[in-house]
């Protein structure tokens, strides 16, 4: 296990602005034993720790969600987020100190075919991930609902309001909300057979994991789509559908994130297709609603 080493004269009350791992160091001296436990597996893991989500790290360290918020605030962060967000700067400016001055440098073409790539192999992985049988489930739901709320934020927010549009076409009343407290005053008034889809690539935004706790005690359908398994918004979601995405905290990994929840979304479309025999109609309905808009 890496050993953190304290400087040899005492720290500030409060760390400076010296990085994750600097502030670990700092604080060293004061910590408890879960809490060292903690930091010294984030040294030793850093790559893996800054992907990883609070029920992740908490899993692979042995202690508890809340152990890992202590540390984060002793450390002078607001959250297990803003930690991350710290150590994928430190990680960034090592990669950054490795590489060479003709790869700093960047080159169009390499880049537009890296790009590229990496979209596609996001697709494939998309594609091991998806389970038939719980696809299955969530279209038949879906097709059968009375109304559809999505909620989801920053990107996640954007693709809520795409898929939002789509169920609209096949008449399937929807909405998509990025406002947290519309959001819960909407799930609050789901009808009978209602379902609440959270979209959170990470899967532990608060305020999506917050909605879809609030559906499942309104006795509504829930729906996660996430990249993680182990985090926070699967506990509160009937079936989890999962993206391959995987979020850098700095970057926020957005051609992934969208591409992957985009193309697991195009699937789901197209299975609930398949339980509204009225769904051809509607979109010539709604094709012709917009006529007039184009010239």
């Amino acid at each position: 296990m890496t050993q953190l080493q304290p400087p040899p004269s005492s720290p500030p009350s409060s760390p400076p602005s010296s990085g994750a791992i600097g502030r670990i160091r700092l604080q060293a001296h004061s910590l408890s034993p879960s809490l060292r436990r903690v930091a010294e597996h984030v040294v030793q893991h850093a790559d893996s720790a800054v992907h990883q989500t609070i029920t992740e790290v908490a899993a692979s360290v042995g202690v508890s969600e809340a152990t890992i918020t202590r540390l984060c605030r002793k450390l002078d962060y607001a959250g297990f987020h803003a930690f991350k967000i710290a150590l994928a700067a430190d990680l960034g400016g090592r990669e950054q100190r490795g590489r060479t001055a003709q790869e700093q440098s960047g080159d169009m073409p390499t880049a537009t075919q890296r790009l590229f790539r990496q979209a596609a192999r996001t697709l494939d992985d998309t594609a091991r991930l998806l389970d038939p049988a719980t696809l299955e489930d969530v279209a038949r739901t879906l097709a059968r609902a009375p109304r559809v709320d999505l909620t989801g934020q920053g990107n996640s927010g954007l693709i809520a309001q795409f898929f939002a549009h789509r169920l609209m076409r096949i008449g399937i009343t929807s909405s998509a909300y990025t406002d947290p407290h519309l959001a819960a005053v909407s799930i609050s008034t789901l009808p009978r057979g209602g379902v609440v889809i959270g979209l959170s690539s990470s899967g532990s935004t608060i305020d999506t994991v917050q909605h879809l706790k609030l559906a499942q005690s309104c006795g509504v359908s829930t729906v996660a789509i996430t990249h993680r398994a182990s985090s926070p918004i699967t506990r509160h979601a009937g079936a989890v559908l999962f993206t391959a995405a995987q979020e850098d905290p700095l970057t926020d990994a957005v051609l992934d994130t969208l591409t992957s929840q985009v193309m697991l979304l195009e699937v789901l479309y197209a299975a609930v297709l398949s339980h509204r025999p009225e769904s051809n109609a509607m979109l010539r309905v709604t094709a012709e609603s917009v006529v007039e808009k184009k010239y």
